[in-house]
């Protein structure tokens, strides 16, 4: 029995272990260009959202250098993309014990499709779940529903009908603005107490515990 028919996942921090790369790429990125250095919780709190959103936002005089920090990250996140990823244990079994249940799968990242697609093969999911949104899908991102709702239309399902697993409170914001279960996931970037502060379903620690309250009836 599925509890939801519609499984969509977060990318990075729930089925790919990025989190070291995308961190490194984020302090290599602003010491290059912005010769600003954050610390740790900082950086990983931005995981989830677009890049050049955040970067505008803590770094708000220095507007004009936002394109060349997102150009500087993906050179080299790019470069090292496939040496850092990692899958997390268990996410190949799950997803496939999903998929025979009769589960509908999809990605909704805040990375543009091709590279979202780079993680999943480097990972050897790719045969098991479609990128359904990436950053280009739509112009509004997470907590925005938009990107959650686009893979709602993109599979001809009503939101309601979906559940969103995430490791970061924006991943949780945008589910329960597009009308669609939340379950936080303590494996990746986000802390269980933050989480837990925004009520969703469940928040797991495991993909053993994940899988038991996707299948519950």
């Amino acid at each position: 029995m599925l509890r939801w028919p519609v499984v969509l996942f977060d990318l990075d921090g729930t089925l790919a272990d990025t989190i070291d790369l995308i961190v490194a790429s984020y302090r290599h990125a602003l010491r290059a260009v912005l010769c600003a250095d954050l610390p740790e919780p900082q950086l990983r709190s931005w995981i989830g959202r677009p890049l050049r959103a955040t970067v505008a936002e803590t770094f708000p005089d220095r507007v004009d250098d936002v394109e060349e920090v997102v150009r500087v990250y993906r050179e080299w996140n790019l470069a090292h993309h496939d040496e850092m990823i990692r899958e997390f244990p268990g996410v190949r079994r799950l997803l496939a014990d999903l998929e025979g249940s009769g589960a509908r799968l999809g990605v909704v990242t805040a990375k543009i499709a091709q590279t979202a697609d780079l993680g999943l093969r480097a990972t050897g999911l790719h045969r098991r779940i479609p990128v359904l949104a990436g950053a280009e899908a739509t112009d509004r991102h997470k907590p925005d529903p938009d990107p959650l709702l686009h893979a709602a239309s993109t599979l001809q399902v009503d939101p309601s009908d979906c559940v969103y697993v995430g490791d970061s409170v924006h991943d949780l914001r945008a589910a329960r603005a597009a009308g669609m279960s939340a379950v936080g996931v303590t494996w990746g970037a986000g802390l269980r107490h933050e989480l837990e502060a925004e009520q969703p379903v469940a928040v797991v620690d495991d993909t053993i515990e994940l899988s038991t309250l996707l299948r519950a009836g």
